[in-house]
C-alpha cells in the first residue's frame, strides 16, 4: 500500500476510477492526480471526452447562451450559481476540456465583461467589487482551462499578488479588497480568510517558471497568514462567529471555503511536513468512513445547472479531494 493510502480505512482508488456517466471527472482527475498520468495519456483524453458528452459538464453547456453567456448579459456573478462567472468556474472544476470551441466563447466574454480595469475580476465589472475570493476563483479557473499564456490572464495574476502585497496595488476604502493582507469589505473588513485561500489556491497553479517576484511574496504572505491561527479550528479574524462551512465538505466549490481546501491549497504550496497542519489532517481523516469514502457535506443542490451528487451520501468528488491532498503530502 503506498503511503498516502496507509492512513485510510480502506482504498477508494477502484471506486474513483469507475466509470461514472453521472460524474466523469472523478475518473478524469483521479487518473491525472493520483495515478500521475499525463495529459497525452489515451485513458485520460478518453476519460475527458466522457466530461464533455454527460451530464453536468453537457448540461452546464446546454444552458449557454450563443453570445458565450448565461441567464443574462454582463460580468455575470448574478445569478448564484448559474451566471456566467459560476458556470465557468464549475466547468473548471468538472474537468471540462478548456479548448472546447463553447468554452473558449465564454472564455472571452468573461474577459470582456468580468475584467475590471485594475485587471481583476470583479462581481459588476468595476474595481470596487474585486474580491479575493472571486478573483482567485477566476484565476483558477481560466488557468485550469488552458488560459495561462493569455496577457489578460497574467495582467489578471500580477494585479492579485499586488492586491496581497499592496505594491501598487489601489484599493478601495469602502468596498472589495479594502487593504493588503486579505482586508475585504465583505468580511467586515478584517482580513478575510476564505478570500486569503482561493487567492493562495489560484497563485499555486501559476507555473513556477513563469512566476514573476509579487508572486512569489504573495504566495508566502499567503501561507504566513493562514498558518499564522489555529487551521483546524479555523479561528481567523471574524465579526460574529467562525462559519460553521468551513467543517462541511462539499463539491464543486463556490466562495464558501472549507478547512479542508485549506488544506489543499497549503500543501500546494510546500507547507505539506509543517507541524501546524496536523490537527487539520487529523480533522479531515476523521471524517472517512469504514470504506475510505468522505460524504457530501455541503451542496448546492437545486441552485446549479445540474446538481452533483446528494447530501448526507458517500462523495466521489469529496474523497478524490482527501486522498488526492492526502497523497500531495507524501510526495513532498
Amino acid at each position: 500500500m503506498n503511503d498516502w493510502k496507509a492512513s485510510l480505512k480502506a482504498d477508494p482508488l477502484p471506486w474513483l476510477l469507475e466509470p461514472d456517466q453521472a460524474n466523469p471527472g472523478v475518473r478524469y482527475f483521479a487518473l491525472r492526480n493520483l495515478l500521475d498520468r499525463t495529459v497525452d495519456d489515451p485513458e485520460v483524453i478518453s476519460a475527458q471526452a466522457e466530461v464533455m458528452r454527460n451530464y453536468p459538464v453537457l448540461a452546464i453547456l446546454d444552458a449557454q447562451s450563443l453570445d458565450g453567456y448565461w441567464v443574462k448579459p454582463g460580468p455575470g456573478y448574478a445569478p448564484k450559481y448559474r451566471g456566467t462567472l459560476w458556470s465557468v468556474l464549475f466547468l473548471a472544476q468538472l474537468g471540462a476540456d478548456g479548448r472546447d470551441e463553447r468554452i473558449q466563447k465564454a472564455i472571452e466574454y468573461v474577459f470582456a465583461h468580468a475584467q475590471a480595469r485594475n485587471d481583476g475580476f470583479a462581481c459588476n465589472g468595476q474595481p470596487s467589487t474585486t474580491i479575493h475570493c472571486l478573483w482567485g476563483n477566476m484565476v483558477r479557473a481560466l488557468l485550469d482551462l488552458g488560459c495561462w499564456g493569455d496577457e489578460r490572464l497574467e495582467r489578471a495574476i500580477d494585479a492579485l499578488a499586488r492586491s496581497i502585497t499592496g505594491d501598487g496595488y489601489e484599493w478601495y476604502r469602502k468596498s472589495g479588497v479594502q487593504a493588503p493582507d486579505f482586508v475585504c469589505s465583505a468580511n467586515y473588513g478584517l482580513p478575510c480568510a476564505w478570500g486569503a485561500v482561493r487567492a493562495l489556491w489560484a497563485l499555486n497553479r501559476v507555473p513556477s517558471h513563469g512566476r514573476a517576484p509579487a508572486v512569489e511574496d504573495a504566495i508566502q504572505i499567503a501561507t504566513h497568514f493562514l498558518l499564522s491561527y489555529d487551521v483546524a479550528r479555523a479561528d481567523y479574524p471574524y465579526q460574529e462567529r467562525i462559519s460553521s462551512s468551513w467543517f462541511k465538505f462539499g463539491y464543486p466549490l463556490g466562495y464558501v471555503t472549507d478547512v479542508l481546501l485549506n488544506l489543499e491549497a497549503l500543501v500546494e504550496a510546500g507547507c505539506g511536513g509543517d507541524p501546524r497542519l496536523e490537527e487539520a489532517i487529523q480533522l479531515v481523516l476523521s471524517k472517512q468512513d469504514e470504506d475510505g469514502r468522505w460524504k457530501m457535506e455541503y451542496s448546492y443542490k437545486g441552485k446549479m445547472w445540474a446538481d452533483v451528487e446528494k447530501k448526507g451520501q458517500p462523495s466521489k468528488w469529496v474523497t478524490l479531494r482527501a486522498v488526492s491532498m492526502l497523497k500531495r503530502i507524501h510526495g513532498s
